[in-house]
């Protein structure tokens, strides 16, 4: 079924105020391209919604907008060292997570990101020392521009920090549709990061450290059910390790991390140390808890967002010399 005008104030965490000209849920590739062929009968652009944690909703979504509610999980195969699994994209994250223990190990960490399976090669979300990208062996799914079904490997989706070939070249042109996982066997938990680093690692159990994140999570990060927000809302932004040392010079408290391509910095303690801590701004503001977080009240629009991004933006760029880039993009 095609409904026009369907608000999207709901299907957006941040809730902000948002309607789609045209919506539709689909469960299969079929469905998907009877839904492209409406899309142009109709001159819109197809564009697909997953859990709404990690985008920005413009007042009026010109488009079909489409989501995904397929959430089957089945193995692929399993040996001695791994096992792979293919999880459709329409599954809740988190749910993922919690079930992944059954077959092997390595996503722990990324226990209570909000959205969906599909959204985690494209955000190459991580938390905690571990990236999803390390876990995945492909991404199955259907490209807009030449009809046809794809499957890229871990390579080809060219995963970066919170980066992936889904926000370059396939950008709004890859609907996936399926995210295949290779999972160790054994339980070898990275706890590198505090205050994961002070568990006792010869006691802990895969269900302890998912517990543990969550707890971590809910003390730091507000629930969207409750206090309308996108999770962290700016990128820890990656210098090199030269400018990390002169900013260690002039700042000797900031929080630094050794990364592949440099050094992470972070955001949250530079947008804290610009005051923006608690501040509020019209109907939207940075978490009391932990500055890295917008949140919203209801009724607060894409423009009130966008104004509060560009104060953090400008002062923590004065401050620190350091341009800081927003995590959830504008959809549509």
């Amino acid at each position: 079924m095609i409904e026009q005008d369907l608000p999207l104030q709901n299907l957006n965490t941040l809730r902000l105020v948002s309607s789609a000209r045209l919506f539709s849920r689909f469960s299969d590739a079929a469905q998907l391209l009877s839904l492209q062929q409406r899309a142009e009968d109709e001159q819109l652009p197809l564009r697909v919604l997953g859990g709404g944690s990690n985008v920005l909703m413009p007042e009026c979504v010109d488009a079909l907008v489409v989501q995904n509610e397929s959430a089957r999980i089945r193995e692929v195969s399993r040996d001695d060292m791994n096992c792979l699994v293919d999880v459709d994209a329409g599954m809740n994250w988190h749910e993922w997570v919690k079930k992944s223990i059954e077959y092997g190990h390595g996503l722990e960490n990324l226990a209570l990101i909000p959205g969906t399976v599909g959204a985690s090669p494209i955000q190459n979300i991580g938390a905690y020392g571990v990236e999803a990208g390390e876990f995945i062996e492909s991404v199955s799914g259907y490209q807009l521009s030449t009809r046809q079904l794809r499957t890229l490997s871990a390579s080809e989706c060219r995963f970066g920090y919170r980066d992936s070939v889904f926000k370059r070249e396939l950008h709004q042109d890859f609907v996936i549709l399926r995210v295949r996982f290779r999972l160790a066997r054994q339980f070898s938990p990275v706890l590198s990061y505090s205050p994961l680093d002070a568990l006792n690692r010869s006691t802990l159990t895969p269900e302890n450290l998912i517990s543990t994140v969550c707890e971590v999570r809910s003390s730091k990060l507000p629930d969207p059910k409750v206090t309308p927000n996108a999770g962290s809302y700016f990128k820890n932004p990656l210098v090199t390790k030269e400018w990390a040392s002169s900013l260690k010079e002039t700042f000797p408290a900031i929080p630094q991390y050794s990364h592949s391509d440099g050094i992470k910095l972070a955001a949250g303690w530079m947008i804290e140390q610009c005051g923006f801590k608690g501040k509020k701004v019209g109907p939207v503001a940075m978490y009391e808890k932990q500055a890295l977080v917008l949140t919203a009240e209801n009724n607060a629009t894409l423009a009130d967002v966008q104004a509060l991004q560009k104060q953090v933006q400008t002062q923590v760029f004065d401050k620190f010399g350091v341009w800081l880039e927003p995590e959830p993009q504008v959809f549509g």
